[in-house]
């Protein structure tokens, strides 16, 4: 399998760890499915093996707030001599037209007022205490939500969501990132769950989507914790309670996923019950020592070949508070065929509703589509469909487009060109997507 490493810009692939201090990112090992492929986490739903990879990767964010001071149109300045004639009515017309678009390009399209670029739209609507106001779980009754995961380094998260929301024309819902279970030490970033750059993204009314990984990015292999020693409390003094202390002190409700994709990681990491014992370990402690902000995320791979296991990986009803799978079109990044939006979902929505929970919201924890340069308006076709299909599956409540690239040739998953964001930003405009966070 080859792995990847940061470029220039700081940027950990999705498919390694960061390490430390320098920022730099490591392979995360993982089991060989049959025939030796890795697991990956990632599956098409033709049965196709998922994608040769292991690990998650390492982030940490903070966009601007919305501007509040609505745009209006020019006062014009009424004459005291009235003027007529087809030249006039003509030049009033061309003037119209001129103002109109103006507006459009400032207000619409969601320019800065220094035609620098577009800023968030603040189409977030207000609903607080109204009956799309989310629900203790943080569910949309109304909608969905809309997040991404964007590339960045330790200390421009702020900076990338906010390129990114000026892209799409709007804020952010949900911000993903991700962390290692290393102890929390010094300056170093990965083991702290709600950076201060996480805070301040939380702080401009953001949510977060923490996914806890029971690693130590960059340790060596006897640092690596295991399900068993996070069951058996080995790590409560230094890891476990330290996090639940910082999350009880935030304060505000955080989404949080433990070991996601958990069916890519045995036995690597321990048996299906080792996981288990180990998640349902770690929400025990957390409720024990007075943490009521959680919302418990559990994130598999929705890859229906682990069918069997991920049943016995569900820690049950009482655990869980969302369901989280993550589903791509990969095409030549696996050789495979194209598929649409609604063929990379349906099939597992269906399972899941069926095998694990026919009530508890759901989530699209990571979505998205390589792109086809024979084809260059294919990925943007493919982002038109969001809207319609999401609400054709029932109780997702949340979807999160992966902005970034998986190891191997053809296989970046980013928005590739112009009229894919174009496609982006006008699915995301679409009313369901839009939900009130008060």
């Amino acid at each position: 399998m080859s792995l990847l490493h940061p470029g220039d810009d700081g940027r950990a692939p999705r498919e390694t760890r960061p390490s430390g201090d320098d920022g730099r990112a490591q392979p995360n090992g993982g089991a060989q499915l049959k025939g030796g492929a890795q697991p990956n986490g990632r599956a098409q739903l033709n049965g196709r093996s998922p994608r040769d990879k292991t690990g998650r990767r390492a982030r940490h964010a903070t966009p601007r707030a919305p501007r509040t001071t609505p745009r209006t149109t020019p006062r014009t300045t009424r004459r005291t001599t009235p003027r007529t004639g087809p030249r006039l009515r003509t030049v009033a017309v061309v003037t119209c037209a001129v103002l109109a678009v103006v507006l459009l390009l400032q207000g619409g399209l969601g320019l800065g007022e220094n035609g620098s670029g577009p800023e968030p739209a603040g189409s977030r609507p207000p609903a607080v205490g109204g009956r799309c106001a989310p629900t203790a779980l943080l569910e949309p009754p109304c909608g969905a939500w809309f997040g991404a995961f964007v590339p960045h380094s330790k200390d421009d998260l702020a900076e990338k969501v906010r390129d990114y929301e000026r892209r799409i024309g709007r804020k952010l819902d949900i911000v993903y990132a991700y962390h290692d279970m290393s102890p929390v030490q010094g300056g170093r970033l990965e083991g702290q769950l709600l950076t201060p750059e996480e805070q301040r993204v939380a702080a401009e009314e953001h949510l977060l989507l923490l996914s806890w990984e029971s690693k130590w990015w960059g340790g060596t292999r006897a640092r690596q914790p295991t399900w068993k020693q996070i069951a058996d409390g080995d790590l409560d003094a230094s890891v476990i309670d330290v996090q639940a202390a910082r999350v009880k002190e935030f304060g505000e409700k955080v989404f949080l996923s433990f070991d996601l994709e958990m069916d890519t990681r045995t036995p690597a990491n321990g048996t299906p019950e080792d996981y288990v014992r180990a998640y349902r370990h770690i929400h025990d402690r957390f409720r024990e020592l007075g943490v009521t902000n959680v919302v418990w995320t559990w994130t598999t791979t929705g890859y229906l070949e682990h069918a069997d296991l991920i049943k016995r990986m569900y820690p049950g009803d009482d655990y869980v508070d969302w369901v989280a799978y993550n589903q791509y079109n990969y095409y030549r990044c696996h050789k495979a065929d194209w598929l649409t939006f609604a063929e990379t979902q349906r099939a597992t929505h269906a399972w899941i509703r069926e095998n694990i929970s026919d009530d508890k919201p759901l989530m699209l924890s990571e979505f998205g589509t390589a792109d086809d340069p024979s084809r260059p308006g294919r990925q943007a076709d493919w982002y038109a469909q969001v809207p319609r299909i999401l609400k054709d599956l029932e109780g997702v409540k949340a979807a999160l487009q992966w902005n970034y690239r998986d190891p191997g040739p053809h296989c970046d998953l980013a928005l590739a060109r112009d009229e894919s964001w174009a496609s982006l930003r006008k699915a995301v405009s679409d009313p369901y997507l839009n939900q009130p966070l008060g």
